[in-house]
């Protein structure tokens, strides 16, 4: 696409986004710098409409941008840079929060505030994390405590109660077996080697399988995690001239309460290389009530072996430069917290 044909779409996009009327000849032929005429305008908006940039609602109606119109605009802006003090204060206040949870809140409830879209923000744990090692702690009443640590830091304990008295010299015997056996295999792969070895010494296992069969019983290893999700602002949603009915409505608002469904809106729609802003325009792939809203946001890898994002959801006449520079510097402020 030529320069000034390019320029010409882009004042389309920053109107409609700025009114959300569709935009006529003349409306830009005031406001373009080189001081095109209207007619001239007019061609260049045919050629538009022709390669689907443009389309007219009414005959005597102006243009309005396409979602390609959109994508285009897009790629056209530069992130502005936040503010080193305010970066650095963002990094601090999530640096202050304990757990992955409150992490996960709060910055989706930030994204709210700084873009008045809906925040999104997620931590998703490996499929299988791998085993650094378990321990195995006695306790009064035939109870075990079975502590499992994976090599993402992953921590989780589980306190069960046995029908017969394990002694802690043979706690520490099934602990070395598991830990000299399948450090560092993934728990999957665990479950399922195991399971396999005690199947086949059913007839001839010692003492010490026999009890490791009472704990595997019990859930030892079964740490599999759930992802962290929250959502903040989704009633911003509500004001928007969306041309959605009020059925519609409601199962936009049902798909944003649903953990799974988020998840399967940044899984599908930010298929990005690691720490690459992702901007998804129009999202009607995934529902029928989203064809007017876009999705703005940024995958990430953590230390601890989590995967993180980041992400906006607004309508497709949204602020892109605002948006998309928050979730680059939100997603740089969480991850160097």
């Amino acid at each position: 696409m030529v320069p000034r044909k390019r320029e010409l779409l882009h004042e389309i996009v920053e109107a409609f986004i700025e009114t959300g009327e569709p935009v006529a000849s003349r409306t830009l032929a005031r406001r373009h710098s080189e001081g095109l005429s209207a007619p001239s305008i007019r061609n260049i908006m045919a050629d538009l409409d022709e390669e689907g940039y443009l389309c007219q609602p009414h005959t005597s109606a102006g243009r309005i941008p396409t979602e390609k119109a959109f994508r285009s605009y897009v790629q056209s802006l530069t992130l502005r840079r936040m503010a080193v003090a305010e970066l650095d204060r963002l990094r601090a206040e999530i640096a202050r929060l304990d757990t992955i949870e409150q992490r996960i809140e709060f910055t989706s409830r930030t994204l709210m505030g700084m873009t008045r879209g809906v925040g999104i923000a997620a931590a998703i744990p490996e499929a299988s994390p791998a085993l650094k090692h378990i321990e195995l702690v006695s306790l009064p009443d035939r109870r075990v405590l079975m502590v499992v640590v994976t090599r993402n830091q992953e921590v989780r304990n589980r306190v069960v109660t046995l029908d017969e008295l394990i002694s802690p010299d043979d706690l520490a015997s099934i602990r070395n077996y598991v830990n000299r056996n399948f450090e560092g295999w993934t728990l999957e792969d665990v479950r399922r080697e195991l399971s396999t070895r005690l199947e086949k010494a059913s007839a001839t296992y010692d003492e010490i399988l026999r009890k490791l069969t009472l704990l595997y019983s019990k859930g030892l290893l079964d740490v599999d995690s759930e992802p962290e999700v929250h959502t903040e602002g989704a009633s911003n949603l509500v004001g928007l001239d969306l041309h959605l009915t009020k059925e519609k409505m409601r199962e936009l608002f049902r798909t944003l309460e649903e953990k799974k469904r988020v998840l399967e809106l940044v899984d599908r729609f930010l298929e990005q290389p690691t720490s690459e802003l992702a901007v998804h325009v129009g999202l009607s792939e995934m529902h029928s009530s989203m064809s007017e809203l876009s999705l703005i946001g940024l995958p990430f890898r953590l230390e601890n072996g989590l995967s993180g994002v980041v992400a906006v959801l607004g309508p497709m006449r949204m602020n892109y430069l605002r948006v998309m520079s928050a979730v680059q510097q939100m997603g740089e402020a969480f991850l160097k917290a």
